[in-house]
């Protein structure tokens, strides 16, 4: 997704440059190389996905490298794939990816670090064949975001395939040598909520299996090491150098008065007022149709402010995902029947790096705020993103945001189940701000005091670096320790995991295309 992306691309570009830099303080003559390893598509629909190597911009010696799945049935493997349902091409492709590996780098890699279920699970195969330090970072893991989806997973497991994910997610975290998490609840939770780790402790599949022990939760491979966010992209509005005037000009334009049905659902009535802003895909968890509901049932935040969004695609016939076919519907059904026309602008726009750090920018300049009211977020890159453009920032209370906001010191928890309450938190800091002007400022400058003393991409890969070293030493020493556990996992592979992948690749082999 479109976070993990902007992680994973930063990180690289980091690392490269933090390497670097260590290896000049060492007086050392060498180059380090990161290439990121991730899925050609042929069918590319206008973007580089088909394009097997791809320097990242704005670095040295950091690449896209991209690995086919195996042709099993063209009309599904040439396309892009929903996240839920690529289990059955991962072992194929991470034996596809080793070769290619071994002939970009001249040799093994020293690390391996996996992103997201999928990610992590060739990260396990590829470690496991190559025999290097493994490193998971999971994101987002879907157990803790669907409610009681283990107990329930048959019924489900045609959309979402559960089965296949969460026994994925159990063999990478057991065999990862260190995971970094981006949050301390991300691990253990709260004491009213279930960590995403915690919740793999213990388990039922009804007639799959049973977990007693799942993971250790307080093993030393647990590691908080928040990410940072780009500073060339994001930055305080006030900073003049590096804003370019014509482009202030058209995304301001953009944002509140350009007609073009295209791109742009909704004309507003009056421009002018504050923007309560918010960009993220359209899906059930990001929660925009929820914030629009909100906003539709306040008529003091409605007399008060326009409600702007960045999301998805205005028709379903753009659209190749349920989940977002369904919220996009029912953001047209909230629209009408709270009668928001002339309130809300929904742009369904893809927009580059650049921009979206400069539509931050643009709606702070009109002292709006940005509101991020996912029913769960696991981290919450658009709340630093956010934060460091100057915007007072609203963030839901389940998830990392949490963590990152002190509650109306740098910015403001909500609770996105009570939409009630969230309009009231709105409609109070909004009228605080028109009281006193000077309220809106103090809580732009901490949140940007906040993010440069605790989230920046260098203060993440100095720590990265360290435990990769650490780690790597431990993994060298103590092999025959990790044997047994490592023995099991592939067990679990063998005869939980790939059963079931096979029965959906026959499935898949069935498909005359993709929708």
């Amino acid at each position: 997704t479109g976070g993990q992306v902007v992680y994973v691309l930063d990180q690289a570009r980091s690392l490269v440059k933090q390497m670097q830099a260590n290896f000049t303080l060492a007086r050392l003559n060498i180059q380090p190389k990161v290439t990121i390893l991730t899925r050609l598509i042929p069918n590319n629909d206008g973007t580089r996905c088909n394009e097997r190597l791809e320097k990242i911009k704005g670095t040295e010696n950091a690449w896209i490298l991209r690995v086919p799945f195996r042709e099993f049935n063209p009309k599904v493997t040439q396309d892009w794939i929903s996240r839920f349902e690529i289990w059955p091409y991962l072992e194929t492709y991470a034996i596809d990816a080793e070769k290619e590996l071994l002939a970009e780098f001249q040799g093994r890699p020293d690390l391996i670090v996996g992103n997201y279920s999928d990610g992590n699970l060739v990260a396990f195969l590829l470690a496991r064949r190559l025999k290097v330090t493994q490193c998971n970072i999971a994101h987002a893991l879907e157990k803790s975001k669907y409610l009681f989806s283990n107990l329930y997973w048959q019924d489900s497991e045609q959309q979402y395939h559960f089965s296949l994910q969460f026994t994925a997610d159990l063999i990478a975290m057991n065999a990862a040598n260190f995971i970094i998490s981006s949050t301390y609840q991300e691990i253990v939770g709260t004491a009213d909520s279930v960590g995403q780790y915690e919740s793999y402790q213990n388990f039922t599949m009804p007639d799959l299996y049973h977990v007693i022990n799942g993971i250790e939760l307080f093993s030393p491979k647990f590691n908080v090491v928040p990410p940072g966010v780009n500073e060339t992209v994001f930055f305080p509005y006030t900073r003049t150098q590096g804003r370019v005037a014509s482009d202030i000009k058209r995304l301001d334009e953009f944002l509140f008065t350009l007609d073009d049905e295209a791109q742009v659902f909704g004309k507003l009535d009056y421009p002018n007022k504050r923007p309560i802003f918010s960009m993220a895909r359209l899906d059930r968890i990001k929660n925009l149709t929820g914030l629009a509901e909100c906003f539709g049932k306040s008529r003091k935040l409605q007399e008060r402010c326009n409600l702007i969004l960045i999301a998805g695609n205005l028709r379903t016939e753009d659209s190749s995902d349920s989940e977002e076919k369904a919220e996009i519907i029912k953001l047209y059904q909230i629209i009408e029947e709270y009668n928001l026309y002339g309130k809300i602008r929904w742009l369904g726009v893809r927009l580059s790096k650049s921009d979206s750090g400069e539509v931050y920018r643009v709606i702070a300049d009109r002292h709006g705020i940005f509101v991020q009211p996912a029913l769960f977020e696991a981290f919450g890159l658009t709340i630093l993103e956010s934060m460091i453009s100057g915007l007072p920032t609203f963030g839901t209370q389940f998830g990392g945001p949490l963590e990152i906001i002190q509650d109306k010191v740098n910015g403001i928890l909500i609770n996105p189940t009570n939409q009630e309450e969230m309009a009231q938190k709105i409609l109070d800091f909004v009228t605080k701000c028109e009281e006193n002007p000077q309220y809106w400022e103090e809580i732009s400058n901490q949140g940007i005091e906040r993010v440069y003393s605790t989230y920046t991409w260098k203060i993440h890969t100095t720590r990265l670096l360290s435990l990769a070293r650490i780690y790597g030493f431990w993994n060298y020493t103590s092999k025959a320790n990790q044997e047994d556990m490592l023995r099991y996992l592939e067990a679990l592979f063998h005869l939980i995991y790939k059963p079931r992948a096979k029965k959906l690749l026959e499935e898949h082999l069935t498909l005359p295309a993709r929708a």
